[in-house]
Order: structure tokens, then C-alpha cells, then sequence
């Protein structure tokens, strides 16, 4: 059976929560539940509040675009709004100036209306006009003179897509919903929140800090102008100089590492010095003692 999505019963509640009861505000008529639709009734084929098992053969809720025949699902995909009036921030809001508004945003293509297809309403109550997304209709039926109806994309349905922002962004125009506190601006008089130590060290002392640490590192020792800057031969300068002396130390030991240490000629001169020649005689084979022998004897009688 056709099903209302949570993302639309979720505006749904907001509607009701802000237009149906609110001491705060004086009222001529509430928004009552049963003027908040999704689900189509019984007399309902075909359209954004049906699903999948409701809609019919070139239903143009299905077939008009891609986001509605890949969001094809058994949730309907619409939201009506019946009549309300209510007085706020110095006016009176009701479904006219509701309809013309969202109608308004959709028009300058709003980034959190992007998901509605139409509107279609009455701006005076005499009217019915239709804001069609893909320029397919302009009117509708005169039960429209009575209630605004939103249809959304079956794919921002499908996908769960909260569409509240809209319509929270309309209550804070109105005056309904306060707005969202700015962030403070942070003025470097201002106490820092967390205990560092200092209870009244504050944001201007932070960024001096930042900025001295700066200029110390690199800032030869007795630069004028700085705040405390590092002395000759205290720690910190002897860590600066050992900081500053980094690089060209990695670049010693990586050269040294590509040298080769190994004097094989030394190694041999060094272990034939330390043997008696009856140890090296016997250390070398035959053919090779031949060898030097016949060498030696030439070497000698030359």
C-alpha cells in the first residue's frame, strides 16, 4: 500500500508544531492535521500521492522525469497544506502569502528547493496557478483554491532526503522559529575558556606567544624589536643554534653513509704481517706456491 515517507511526515510535524498551536502568537485559524495530507485517499489514482501500486499507465508523476521513474517506490511523493492565518512579526501569514513565497524560492532556484517538482495554489483565492519545474502545466483544479500542493521528485523521496530546511527557513522568516545564534567574534581581551595555567591569560596573549615563537626561530641572536627575544648561550638559543645546525648535520651523515670504508689491500697487508712464513706457505695451495716461487726466483735473479 501507498506509504508517507519519514522525510515528509517530518515537515508535516514541523508545519503543525509551529501552525497549529503556539501561545506566543495570536491566531484567526490553525493549521489542523487533517488540512496536512501525503497519502492520497481512496479516490486517488495516479499522481505524487500515490505509490507504486497506485499509479497508472503514462502517470506523469512517473514518466515526465528520470528522477521521478528511478524514485518509483511504494512511498507517495506530495505534501497539501490546507488554510491557516496567523500573526507575526507585525503581519499576517496565511496559505496566500505561504504559497507565493515558496513558490518565490523555487523560481530563483533555491539549493533546498531544488527537490520540488510544482506548486500548484491560488495567490488570491480566485486563481490557480501552477509553478512547474519542467514548464509542463500552469494551472490545476479548483480544490487548489482551498490548498497549496507540493510535489517532490520520487528520487529525494526514495533517497530520504530531508526536506525540512525549506520549510524551517520559511518559519524563521515569519518569525515563528528564532533564528540560529551568530558565532561569537572572538576579541583578543577575551579569557581563554580552558585553564593553561595563567587564569587570566587571554586570546592577544596566545597570538603574541605565536608571533614571538616566529620571529625567535628565525631571528639571528640580539635582534632588535622582539619580545624577549633569545639571549646568547642560554637554553633556548642553544637549542635554536642546534635546530638552525640540523640540516647540514643530516647532510654529513648521509654522505658519510654512501662512503665505503673497506681497504681490502690493508686488510690482506695486515693479516700477512701478523703469520710466520711456514703459516703462509701452508696456506698457500701448491700450484699457486709454484707460482710465486718461480716468481720469487725470477724477481731475485733478475
Amino acid at each position: 500500500m501507498t506509504s508517507a515517507p519519514a522525510n515528509l511526515l517530518a515537515v508535516r510535524n514541523l508545519l503543525l508544531t509551529h501552525l497549529n498551536v503556539d501561545k506566543n502568537t495570536v491566531r484567526s485559524q490553525d493549521l489542523e492535521p487533517a488540512e496536512v495530507g501525503i497519502v492520497g485517499d481512496t479516490n486517488h489514482r495516479g499522481g505524487y500521492h500515490c505509490g507504486s501500486d497506485r499509479v497508472v499507465v503514462r502517470d506523469y508523476s512517473v514518466v515526465e522525469s528520470t528522477r521521478d521513474s528511478s524514485g518509483l517506490t511504494l512511498d507517495a511523493s506530495a505534501l497539501d497544506v490546507g488554510l491557516f492565518s496567523v500573526s507575526s512579526g507585525g503581519a499576517t501569514h496565511n496559505l496566500r502569502t505561504f504559497s507565493t513565497w515558496f513558490v518565490s524560492q523555487c523560481a530563483a532556484d533555491a539549493a533546498d528547493a531544488r527537490d520540488i517538482r510544482e506548486i500548484i495554489y491560488s495567490p488570491d483565492g480566485t486563481t490557480v496557478r501552477r509553478w512547474d519545474r519542467l514548464g509542463k502545466r500552469t494551472t490545476g483544479d479548483s480544490s487548489h483554491l482551498f490548498h497549496t500542493h507540493f510535489s517532490f521528485f520520487r528520487d529525494s523521496t526514495k533517497a530520504g532526503r530531508d526536506q525540512t530546511p525549506l520549510f524551517r527557513r520559511y518559519l524563521t522568516a515569519i518569525g515563528l522559529i528564532a533564528p540560529p545564534k551568530p558565532e561569537p567574534d572572538m576579541e583578543q581581551t577575551d579569557k581563554l575558556v580552558r585553564n593553561t595555567g595563567s587564569a587570566n591569560r587571554t586570546v592577544g596573549d596566545v597570538l603574541a606567544d605565536l608571533e614571538n615563537l616566529r620571529n625567535w626561530l628565525i631571528s639571528p641572536v640580539n635582534t632588535t624589536g622582539l619580545v624577549a627575544p633569545p639571549q646568547a648561550n642560554s637554553p633556548l638559543q642553544q637549542m635554536l643554534t642546534m635546530a638552525r645546525a640540523w640540516p647540514a648535520l643530516v647532510a654529513q651523515v648521509n654522505a658519510l653513509s654512501n662512503r665505503d670504508f673497506t681497504d681490502e689491500q690493508e686488510i690482506v697487508t695486515g693479516v700477512l704481517a701478523g703469520l710466520p712464513p711456514e703459516k703462509i706457505a701452508e696456506a698457500i695451495p701448491p700450484q699457486i706456491a709454484r707460482d710465486v716461487a718461480d716468481e720469487l726466483s725470477r724477481r731475485l735473479t733478475a
